[in-house]
C-alpha cells in the first residue's frame, strides 16, 4: 500500500540510507503515519534487502540503522501510549456485555485485559494452554500474522527467549470467562482449524479461522463507539427529564 507504487519503484540497487530515510520521514509527516506502523513496513523492507545483501547483489543493507534514527527524532511522532484505567476497562466490559452483537467477544478481550499477554499470544491461545485445576495459562508460541507477495496469512512462531515462555495465573474473570467459552464449545463444538501442526484454538471468527490483529483493532473500535455513543444518548435523556 505504502512502497509498491512510490519508493517501491526504485532499483533495489540504486537504494542508499538517506532515500529510506527521507521515505520514511514523508510517511510520518505527509502520510500521518504512526511510529508503530512505520516498523511494520521496516520489518518488511529491511529483511528484503538484507536478502539482497547475501545474494551480492548490493554491499551493504541500507535500512540498517533508520528506524534508531527515525525513533530518536520523531519526537511527538512517536506517540505514548496509555493503559486504560480500572474504570475505563470497566466500561469497555460492560459495553461488551450489553451489547449482543459484541458479546461473542467477551472471552477474548476479558483474557487479553486479565493477562497482558500480547495479541498473537492470545489469539494463538489453545485448549491445551489452558489448565483450569491449577487456574493457570502457559505461554509458549504465538499466532504471527504477515503478508507476503500480497497473500496474508498465519504462521505460529515460538518464543525467541526462554523468558518468553512463562506461565500467567488465571483471576477469577479470566477463569469464568475461559471456563464458559469452554463449556459453550463443549455443545456447540470446538475450533476444527489447524496451523503448523497446532489445533485446538480457543478464539475463532465465524468461518473458524484465526482472528487477525486488524479485525481486533476493529472490533475495539466499534466497541467503544458503541459505549460512548449509549453515554450521549443517556446524557440527553438525563438533561430532558424534569
Amino acid at each position: 500500500r505504502y512502497v509498491r507504487n512510490s519508493f517501491g519503484r526504485k532499483k533495489i540497487a540504486e537504494v542508499n540510507y538517506s532515500d529510506i530515510l527521507q521515505y520514511y520521514y514523508y510517511l510520518l509527516k505527509e502520510e500521518k503515519l504512526g511510529i508503530n506502523t512505520l516498523g511494520v513496513i521496516h520489518t518488511l523492507l529491511r529483511p528484503t534487502f538484507q536478502l539482497a545483501v547475501r545474494d551480492n547483489i548490493i554491499y551493504k543493507n541500507p535500512a540498517d540503522g533508520v528506524m534508531k534514527e527515525i525513533s530518536r527524532k520523531a519526537g511527538k511522532n512517536k506517540g505514548i501510549r496509555h493503559a486504560l484505567t480500572i474504570e475505563q476497562q470497566q466500561a469497555f466490559m460492560d459495553t461488551i456485555r450489553t451489547f449482543p452483537e459484541y458479546y461473542h467477544w467477551y472471552p477474548l478481550f476479558a483474557t487479553l485485559l486479565g493477562t497482558g499477554m500480547r495479541i498473537g499470544e492470545c489469539t494463538g491461545l489453545t485448549w491445551n494452554d489452558v489448565d483450569f485445576k491449577k487456574r493457570c495459562i502457559s505461554v509458549n508460541h504465538a499466532a504471527t500474522y504477515y503478508t507476503r507477495n500480497g497473500v496474508a496469512g498465519f504462521a505460529v512462531s515460538r518464543p525467541k527467549t526462554e523468558a518468553g515462555i512463562r506461565l500467567i495465573p488465571m483471576m477469577d474473570a479470566v477463569y469464568n470467562a475461559l471456563k464458559n467459552e469452554y463449556d459453550r464449545q463443549k455443545k456447540d463444538g470446538f475450533c476444527t482449524y489447524e496451523l503448523d501442526g497446532v489445533s485446538g484454538f480457543i478464539f475463532s471468527n465465524k468461518l473458524g479461522l484465526l482472528h487477525n490483529p486488524h479485525c481486533v483493532n476493529l472490533a475495539i473500535k466499534r466497541i467503544y463507539e458503541a459505549h460512548n455513543a449509549r453515554e450521549i444518548i443517556d446524557a440527553k435523556r438525563e438533561h430532558r427529564e424534569p
